[in-house]
C-alpha cells in the first residue's frame, strides 16, 4: 500500500478516482432525492415588486422626491 500520493500506482490512483466519483454520486443522489421528498419548496413563488411604482415609505423614494 502506497502512503505518499508521490509514490502512487495505477492501482492506487484508480482506487482515489473510484472514491471520488462514488463520493460525487452520493451527494448527487441525495441532493435529488431530498429535492423529490418535498417538491412543494422549490413551488413558492417569489414576491416581485414593480420597479417603477413609487413606494412612499422606502427612504429612496424621499429623497428622490425632494
Amino acid at each position: 500500500m502506497n502512503h505518499s500520493i508521490y509514490t502512487a500506482d495505477k492501482a492506487t490512483h484508480l482506487k482515489v478516482v473510484v472514491a471520488g466519483l462514488l463520493a460525487g454520486i452520493t451527494v448527487a443522489a441525495t441532493t435529488v432525492t431530498a429535492h423529490l421528498a418535498q417538491p412543494e419548496l422549490g413551488l413558492q413563488k417569489a414576491k416581485m415588486l414593480a420597479v417603477h411604482q413609487a413606494r412612499p415609505m422606502h427612504a429612496l423614494t424621499e429623497m428622490a422626491q425632494r
